[in-house]
């Protein structure tokens, strides 16, 4: 560990001219700007208006926070970058870099897995719903959510640690732990198989999910206010679990068997499970909500938006 605190690893995926690297800024600061806005607007909605103080909710504020501390862990290095000549990052940044991003996709996935199940409860079994999920059932599936995802990642990363390297040059825009793992001299054997560890773990959770599923199609071809109620909730949920699991699929595979050909479209491709979800998510929850969707519209046209939340 003390003998790698000196590296300084280079990053390659951004060797383009200092004109298209501008293009690329504006670009990137654009779409930085617009997740911070609908993340925050979305969170800032739900946070003041109590009539939205319910566990659908509070969870989706949970996803998206987690997308927001994703993104930006890609997105403040990344416009760093586009305005520099030499693209580098220590190996204390690089390990910072990753322990934000992965704890931001496992913290997604469980997230996810967690308003699956709160679905499950509001939709099968509406009239035990407020006995099951109670506020600390609620805060301890938050701790759940974040104590699982923190300590996956921690074990992931000093199983980094305790590696040395034999090159510092990463084909990448950004640390990724593959990547990292791809530049050690070392044995990599347990970290590959920590890594099949957390794959089967959280193929698991989407296993979890898709049970859901089924008893909640099952449930909402009984009546029409089911059939309601799994449109209005589930249908931007279903959709977010998609885009996720999609985006970290590619890039998975793209850092694994991915070739030289066309390497910068391909980075920009293996970003997108930073840069897709955490925009997509509060739009979609935003729009297909109704409450959410009737608080925000409520908020960016009324004069005085204390009577809002007042009411």
């Amino acid at each position: 560990m003390n003998e790698n605190v000196n590296i300084v690893f280079v990053l390659q995926g951004l060797n383009d001219s200092v004109t298209n690297r501008q293009i690329y800024f504006v670009f990137a600061l654009m779409s930085y700007l617009v997740t911070i806005l609908v993340n925050l607007t979305l969170i800032l909605t739900v946070c003041l208006d109590k009539a939205l103080h319910q566990p659908m909710y509070i969870f989706m504020c949970n996803l998206c926070f987690t997308g927001f501390c994703g993104a930006s862990s890609f997105y403040l290095k990344l416009l760093l970058d586009l305005l520099a000549d030499a693209h580098l990052i220590t190996y204390t940044g690089c390990l910072t870099q990753m322990f934000f991003t992965h704890i931001y996709i496992l913290c997604q996935f469980t997230s996810l897995t967690v308003m699956a199940y709160d679905r499950y409860l509001a939709i099968c079994q509406p009239l035990r719903y407020w006995a099951l999920m109670t506020g600390q059932k609620v805060v301890l599936l938050l701790l759940l959510t974040w104590c699982l995802s923190l300590l996956e990642t921690a074990v992931g990363i000093l199983l980094i640690v305790r590696l040395s390297f034999c090159s510092h040059r990463m084909a990448r825009i950004f640390c990724t732990n593959w990547e990292v793992v791809k530049l050690s001299c070392s044995d990599t054997t347990t970290n590959n198989f920590y890594g099949i560890v957390i794959i089967i773990l959280h193929s698991l959770q989407i296993i979890i999910i898709v049970v859901s599923y089924v008893h909640l199609v099952r449930s909402a071809t009984r009546s029409q206010t089911d059939r309601r109620k799994f449109v209005q909730t589930c249908s931007p949920h279903l959709a977010s679990l998609l885009v996720l699991s999609f985006s970290v699929l590619f890039d998975t595979l793209y850092s694994r068997y991915g070739g030289s050909s066309m390497a910068a479209l391909q980075n920009v491709l293996s970003a997108e499970f930073l840069v897709v979800p955490p925009i997509i998510n509060p739009i979609i929850y935003g729009m297909n909500l109704r409450h959410i969707r009737i608080r925000i519209r409520l908020w960016f046209t009324t004069e005085n938006p204390q009577r809002m939340f007042s009411k």
